[in-house]
C-alpha cells in the first residue's frame, strides 16, 4: 500500500487527500477527496480558490453531498496555473482553510 498525501486546515476541520498526485494546473479531475469535520447534512461542499499571491477567487465551485460513507466529497477541480492555491472551504455546520501546491 502506498502512502496518500493529504493537507489539513488550519483549525483541523477538513482535509484534502491528493489521490492523483503531483496536482497539476490546467488538467481536469485532480482527484482530491474532501472529509470534513462535522455533519454536511446533504448541504454541497463549496470552495472558493485563490493563487496564494491574491485575494480575488479565481476558481468557484459547489460539489453535491452525494458520496458516502461518511462526510466525503470526492472532487476534480481544475487550477488554472501552477503555484501554491488558498482553499477556502464551507459546508453546512462548518468552515475551513487550507493550501495546496500545483505544478
Amino acid at each position: 500500500m502506498t502512502d496518500v498525501p493529504y493537507a489539513i486546515s488550519s483549525n483541523s476541520t477538513a482535509a484534502a487527500f491528493v489521490l492523483a498526485y503531483p496536482l497539476k494546473a490546467n488538467v481536469s479531475h485532480a482527484k482530491i477527496l474532501w472529509v470534513v469535520a462535522s455533519p454536511r447534512e446533504g448541504s454541497p461542499l463549496n470552495i472558493q480558490t485563490h493563487p496564494g499571491s491574491s485575494t480575488t477567487p479565481a476558481v468557484v465551485e459547489s460539489v453535491p453531498a452525494g458520496a458516502s460513507p461518511g462526510e466525503i466529497y470526492p472532487d476534480g477541480v481544475t487550477i488554472p496555473s501552477p503555484g501554491c492555491w488558498h482553499f477556502t472551504l464551507r459546508w453546512a455546520t462548518g468552515q475551513a482553510e487550507l493550501d495546496l501546491l500545483y505544478g
